[in-house]
């Protein structure tokens, strides 16, 4: 199998500043209108390099599958959390994103030194941390993270499917693809569906 790989130029330049242990973390599933948003929490060993580990939107299931196990071997810690769609409801997607970073980050035991988070500053955090845009391709360990978490939440959202598969729920994970919005509006939305997100186009056409 071909893969493209990310750096791990970063954290190596953050261990020459005396840093033992690099994380990286990344979250998926914040413009979905249905199920979790999932992060992932990953410090890799400086000597165990994981061929082809990639943003986890350039692999196909197949190989994000291949590269969970391989990723989890490598890694001297990892977290993964959740955070449910009527928690964010409650506090909004944004804030249930980084949420779920952190949550996922401080899961890691022991703590990392330093963070390196994907886009976004991660607020609250003990340790220092570093955003970098367009993180899942240019950090091995950022893109270490969005393997699990992606892998993570598709398992999620194909359970989701078989309690209830009028949605479709394993082929679009809960993304607004036109066989999902077309489902949302012959049924209504779900339990897992995120009632703060609806697209305008059905505004006047999904049932309670």
């Amino acid at each position: 199998m071909t893969r493209r790989g990310a750096s791990r130029a970063l954290e190596n330049d953050i261990r020459r500043l005396g840093y033992v242990h690099v994380a990286g973390v990344d979250e998926v599933g914040r413009g979905c209108l249905a199920g979790p948003v999932v992060a992932a929490a990953v410090v890799l060993h400086c000597d165990r390099y994981v061929q082809g580990v990639a943003d986890s939107k350039l692999l196909d299931a197949v190989d994000r599958e291949s590269l969970y196990p391989e990723i989890i071997a490598a890694a001297v810690h990892w977290q993964v959390s959740i955070i449910e769609p009527d928690e964010i409801d409650r506090i909004n997607i944004h804030k249930a994103s980084l949420r779920a970073m952190e949550l996922a980050v401080l899961g890691l035991e022991p703590l990392p030194g330093f963070v390196l988070v994907d886009g976004f500053r991660i607020p609250g955090l003990p340790m220092a941390q570093r955003p970098v845009i367009g993180g899942d391709r240019r950090s091995t360990a950022i893109a270490a993270a969005s393997i699990l978490a992606k892998v993570t939440r598709d398992r999620l959202m194909c359970e989701l499917h078989a309690r209830d598969p009028r949605y479709g729920f394993d082929r679009h994970k809960g993304y607004a693809t036109r066989d999902h919005l077309d489902a949302v509006g012959r049924y209504g939305y779900s339990p897992v569906h995120r009632r703060t997100f609806r697209p305008p186009s059905l505004f006047d056409t999904i049932p309670d």
